[in-house]
């Protein structure tokens, strides 16, 4: 269970004043010695991204070979003001990144480390700007996606599971949250079974896939409709990701405030901690190297969707 942690970080987050280096605090309070803060200012103003480094038993930094997994809370901001006062929905995915990390953290102070090395980053804007979208408003972001996907995606991560809300849209209209099929260098690859299967014991109920469309896998700016941000760090590795909305079965603006479920964000954070687990000793598969080998083979590289295009 990790209701008291996502319970803790939504208490912190809920503020006009919060920044990155007071999620730090709490982070380092808890036993985590590496907690990194960088602010990132753009043209709509600054926000503070902070990456999270939870050593396994076996993991990457430990010399073992255990792979490593990425965990991004993925969104505009955590707040709209002053437009807006409190938290945003659009702040669920920070909130369950961030509680990942604690719940970790507490495992780790309990004597339950996890066999591979995972890595939380976010970032933290109380004050975002919103803009326009169909069919409801989006959270704006202070700094362009390029900036946010240099600082929240990294190299030693070698799968990642992309957390944002997605309750603006039509595509999924399910309490709860479901996951994306898998997306690797501008693949869109079959659904994992293993995460499904983790799903399905997690949630105690039937697993849930949201629809993507090429559109959603190419990078923003490029004036090309895209469901929400939730797949953009596959822009920025070759590693596969594989997004994980927080839905609802109504649409829900990412600007709305008191919209925040912690029973679902809560379901997120033990989803994702199980798949951290099996993904360390290697007993969940994001997809089948073999089969993408293959795809490739027949059908030559797709890493074009990774940028921003032009002609040739």
């Amino acid at each position: 269970m990790a209701l008291k942690q996502a319970m803790e970080v939504y208490e912190l987050l809920d503020s006009a004043n919060v920044d990155g280096e007071q999620v730090a605090r709490l982070l380092r309070g808890r036993g985590v010695d590496e907690v990194e803060v960088v602010p990132v200012r753009g043209e709509k103003g600054k926000t503070d991204s902070i990456k999270v480094q939870i050593p396994g038993t076996a993991g990457k930094r430990s010399g073992g070979r255990s792979p490593t997994l990425g965990v991004i809370g993925r969104l505009g901001g955590i707040g709209a003001r002053p437009e807006r006062i409190g938290l945003v929905s659009d702040g669920d995915g920070a909130v369950a990144a961030l509680s990942i990390a604690l719940k970790l953290a507490d495992m780790r102070a309990k004597g339950d480390t996890l066999p591979g090395d995972v890595i939380v980053s976010t970032h933290i804007c109380p004050d975002a700007p919103t803009s326009p979208h169909e069919p409801v408003p989006f959270m704006g972001s202070p700094v362009e996606m390029h900036s946010l996907n240099a600082h929240e995606v990294d190299r030693e991560m070698d799968a990642i599971l992309s957390i944002d809300t997605t309750k603006g849209n039509r595509i999924i209209n399910r309490r709860g949250f479901a996951i994306s099929p898998t997306v690797k260098e501008g693949y869109i690859l079959r659904v994992s079974e293993d995460l499904l299967t983790l799903m399905e014991i997690t949630t105690g109920k039937g697993s849930a896939v949201f629809a993507i469309t090429t559109q959603d896998i190419t990078p923003y700016g490029n004036g090309i409709f895209h469901l929400n941000s939730i797949l953009q760090p596959c822009v920025a590795t070759e590693a596969p990701v594989v997004g994980v909305a927080i839905t609802t079965e109504t649409m829900v603006p990412g600007c709305a405030t008191g919209a925040s479920h912690l029973v679902d964000i809560e379901e997120v954070v033990r989803f994702s901690i199980e798949v951290a687990k099996h993904f360390g000793t290697a007993k969940c598969r994001f997809y089948d190297d073999a089969e993408f080998q293959r795809i490739v083979s027949l059908y030559g590289s797709m890493r074009r969707l990774q940028t921003s295009g032009g002609k040739g």
